[in-house]
């Protein structure tokens, strides 16, 4: 028996996030359907973690096991053209046995994307959200400090997330900005759900200096998702790297 590593870029806009579900089309339903008719077997293909609705990824790791000995490259070309354009594997490599996408990742790293501009890019449209205020980007990197660590992230967690243990390590988090678009890179061991857009729509509130940089340290005490700032799009979240 062999464990498949792949490595899947996809645009999320049309589908119900990577997880399967009852209502929506997912991704990992997609790419299990691609993997069925490639080794004419059904197969639990295991996603590093779950993704929103609408999120997308350059790099999401999933694996899945299975007796066929398709040579990797013949399995990424397979893959690939039974996929939607909206999705690719980018990367097959055959991997240890215990290896799982999912429990064997150390970190996360996303990237928030907003046009900061009076009117939205059409080329980005799909994949950054739009703030029409002014932000201050220093103010935004100051405030980010205090996220950086080991802390319980309930303030940034909406109530529908299934997580009982709110505690987080985020490793870095870095604000950059290239013309009118800023870039929040958010990397840590785990995101509870709309972690990462709700510490966007944070940033972005002390950004546009309605939120003061000590307020996050307030913020992380109250434990409290209601005096954080609003979760921002999915659409302009999206995964980076996989760590292992």
């Amino acid at each position: 028996m062999r464990n498949i590593k792949l490595t899947i870029r996809f645009d999320g806009t049309k589908y119900s996030g990577w997880q399967s579900q009852k209502n929506g089309l997912a991704i990992q339903d997609v790419v299990q359907d691609a993997v069925k008719k490639v080794t004419c077997r059904h197969v639990n293909v295991i996603g590093s973690g779950r993704t929103d609705a609408g999120v997308h990824a350059e790099a999401l790791t999933a694996n899945f096991k299975t007796a066929s000995k398709i040579p990797l490259k013949k399995i990424q070309m397979a893959l690939n053209s039974n996929l939607p354009r909206d999705i690719a594997i980018t990367h097959v490599e055959e991997v240890p046995h215990k290896f799982n996408a999912q429990k064997s990742a150390k970190s996360k790293l996303y990237r928030y994307t907003i046009v900061n501009n009076d009117y939205m890019d059409p080329l980005l449209r799909h994949f950054a959200a739009k703030c029409f205020y002014s932000l201050d980007i220093g103010l935004m990197r100051k405030a980010a400090k205090d996220l950086i660590g080991c802390h319980n992230f309930r303030s940034f967690q909406t109530k529908d997330g299934e997580e009982k243990n709110s505690v987080r390590t985020i490793k870095r988090l870095a604000i950059e900005k290239s013309g009118n678009i800023v870039y929040i890179y958010m990397e840590a061991d785990g995101f509870l759900y709309n972690m990462a857009r709700s510490i966007a729509g944070t940033l972005v509130e002390v950004g546009r200096k309605k939120f003061k940089v000590p307020y996050i340290k307030e913020l992380i005490r109250k434990k409290d998702r209601r005096f954080s700032g609003p979760t921002m799009p999915a659409k302009g979240l999206c995964l980076v790297r996989v760590r292992y």
